[in-house]
């Protein structure tokens, strides 16, 4: 059987990142078509638009999209708009998974391992906001379809897991969006007697995470939250470039680093890609193909955990050098 998997490098180090990704799926023995694809902020500058309709085509008829890094202008620019927020929204990648593990690194703070579940399709990341006289609005739509639909998914992960889900909100103060969110999680959550259920407001979840990490197991997120909770997690276990994202929907699905297109290294060769090549097993999984997947995550641990590391880690590796070792430790297991 051959997957076609669409390739988006995008920005930065995505340029640097998603082909080291290419090389370690092409090692696996597995048949894979590659189609590349263009977004980002040189494609706008290029041709007028973040997001040209073939990149949303190609996407939406790949088995499974690798998604590298964009560069994102800070102040409005007429036209742009976020490729990978404006392909979830098209495309109805839903649910975004961010998994949070322990790795053997001296950076990395052991006995950690979970998984942020965060709502993707509206929250604060709507787009719906506009200018008045006084300043600007933004509208924060929660609905009972999406709430239910992600709380469904997050407590169907955690049967696979240690069961229990945390369900995070703002409740007190937030009565109708979160309030709306947190009943249809409550909901969601009777359908599941075997799973611990517990839920805790935004702040107490952000102190916790960094008191004790080890506690959690299923993060339940509206988006803006999970957005920033998984950053913060990553901080416990070696920082952005060890961390993958899949945005899942009903029929694809994307999956990138959650790292940016950092700028002040691109073209250095010294990207960590390690997220990206984490990505890459999580696309395996969801491919079903499940084998192939764990022996990916064991040849990227050997080497976190023996060498060679990038500079954000310690050493002095190139991107090359890092993938190169992965790729052997592969195909020697």
């Amino acid at each position: 059987m051959s997957y076609q998997i669409c390739l988006i490098p995008g920005d930065g180090i995505g340029q640097e990142v998603i082909p080291a990704a290419r090389a370690l799926l092409k090692a696996t023995g597995l048949k894979f078509l590659f189609i590349q694809a263009e977004a980002g902020w040189a494609t706008f500058t290029q041709l007028g638009t973040a997001l040209p309709k073939e990149t949303i085509e190609a996407v939406r008829k790949a088995d499974a999209t690798l998604f590298g890094a964009v560069s994102s202008p800070l102040k409005p620019i007429s036209g742009y708009r976020s490729p990978i927020v404006t392909l979830r929204r098209e495309l109805d990648l839903y649910a975004n998974l961010r998994p949070i593990v322990s790795q053997p690194t001296p950076n990395s703070r052991q006995g950690i391992d979970m998984l942020i579940v965060r709502e993707n399709s509206e929250g604060l990341y709507s787009g719906r906001e506009r200018e008045i006289a006084e300043g600007a609005i933004t509208e924060r739509l929660i609905t009972r379809r999406a709430s239910l639909r992600i709380a469904r998914r997050a407590f169907q992960l955690a049967l696979t897991r240690r069961k229990k889900v945390t369900i995070i909100h703002k409740a007190n103060v937030l009565r109708a969006t979160c309030g709306l969110f947190r009943q249809m999680a409550m909901q969601i959550a009777k359908e599941f007697p075997q799973i611990e259920v517990e839920e805790m407001l935004v702040d107490t979840a952000a102190m916790r995470l960094i008191t004790s990490p080890e506690r959690f197991d299923v993060l339940l997120t509206p988006n803006l939250f999970g957005d920033i909770l998984s950053d913060e997690a990553a901080a416990l276990v070696g920082g952005l470039g060890l961390i993958p994202s899949g945005n899942i929907g009903d029929n694809t699905a994307i999956f990138e680093p959650i790292h940016g297109s950092a700028p002040d290294i691109a073209g250095k060769g010294i990207a960590n890609p390690t997220a990206t090549l984490l990505a890459a097993a999580m696309l395996l999984e969801y491919l079903g193909e499940q084998k192939t997947a764990t022996r990916v995550k064991r040849a990227i641990q050997h080497v976190l955990e023996h060498g060679p590391h990038t500079p954000d880690l310690g050493g002095t590796a190139t991107t090359q050098a890092v993938t190169e070792a992965v790729i052997r430790e592969l195909e020697q297991g």
